[in-house]
């Protein structure tokens, strides 16, 4: 499960080419286009640099960038604003959905209610602690855990991951959750909504499809925990959170991984298979496997024997 939208790589366009492109999108493409939508919740530049850049940063984009944000704001993060504004040009993307978004992070509008956690014996899900953030920090260092990513992540980046994840919950009502067993953290397992376009049937649309996931720590591997906290979230997703289906998906030689999705009765779709877009191409990562799950079938197999 990525992190954050965007890309890992930047973008080909140099930095002045994709801040100019950033600028004629907000300064004159949106609201001129706004004009003839009054359907969308807003018509100013300042509002729509503020609703693409805050969901590009997973949170307020001033609490992780100083202004002016065209200037200062990281490659892919900026990329990632920008894929968002054209989508939303295109019809890609739903404006509405964005900005309830960005308002329920600054305080503006209440965020959906979710529960402090989820429980299966001494297998707890929770929403995030401050005192998670050096067990989290060195499960991302870990090459073991890390192997199926580009490269291990450091403390800052770390830290800033676990503060975009909990915000998830603030913005949809649900979320990658923290993960503990008999008080001790191990990872985490939930869902997010994918803000940048997949390429694959449902993904085209950033912000309409929810992909499921987890990252443990070694001491969690091998006795069927990611598989236990993911039918939890699972179950809170088809029910309280009314999710009709999910996808998750991997690097092709994951292997633990798509066993986890077997179990939890996803299905393997191999024609949409797909590069990730977020890989450098040629990346013995970058190609990827697309399991899916539909809340009619979950429910289906919760009737049934659990493998």
């Amino acid at each position: 499960m990525p992190a954050e939208p965007g890309p890992l790589f930047g973008t080909a366009a140099s930095r002045p080419e994709q801040q100019a492109r950033w600028r004629r999108l907000v300064d004159s493409l949106l609201p001129e286009a706004a004009r003839t939508r009054p359907d969308w919740p807003v018509r100013l530049d300042h509002c729509f640099a503020r609703i693409l850049l805050d969901n590009a940063c997973g949170g307020p984009w001033r609490e992780s960038v100083a202004p002016p944000a065209w200037a200062n704001m990281p490659e892919a993060r900026l990329s990632c604003a920008i894929e968002l504004g054209e989508a939303v040009l295109a019809g890609r993307a739903d404006l509405a959905l964005l900005n309830r978004r960005s308002l329920q992070w600054r305080g503006s509008l209440k965020p959906p209610p979710a529960p402090d956690g989820l429980r299966d014996g001494d297998l707890l899900l929770r929403r995030w602690r401050r005192s998670d953030d050096a067990a989290f920090a060195a499960l991302n260092a870990d090459p073991e855990v890390m192997r199926h990513f580009p490269s291990p992540k450091g403390r800052p980046e770390s830290l800033m991951e676990a503060r975009a994840l909990d915000r998830r919950f603030e913005a949809d009502g649900f979320g990658p959750w923290a993960v503990e067993e008999a008080g001790r953290f191990l990872g985490f397992a939930g869902a997010m909504r994918l803000m940048r376009a997949m390429p694959f049937t449902g993904g085209e649309r950033p912000g309409d499809c929810v992909e499921v996931g987890w990252r443990f720590a070694t001491a969690g591997w091998g006795r069927g925990l990611a598989t236990r906290a993911a039918r939890l979230s699972l179950a809170d997703l088809f029910g309280r959170c009314g999710i009709h289906s999910v996808v998750a998906f991997t690097a092709a030689g994951n292997a633990p991984s798509r066993r986890v999705m077997e179990r939890l009765g996803m299905v393997h779709v191999a024609t949409e298979d797909f590069d990730h877009p977020g890989l450098q191409a040629g990346s013995p990562l970058a190609r990827h496997v697309l399991y899916r799950l539909a809340a009619s079938d979950w429910q289906a197999l919760r009737t049934g024997p659990i493998a």
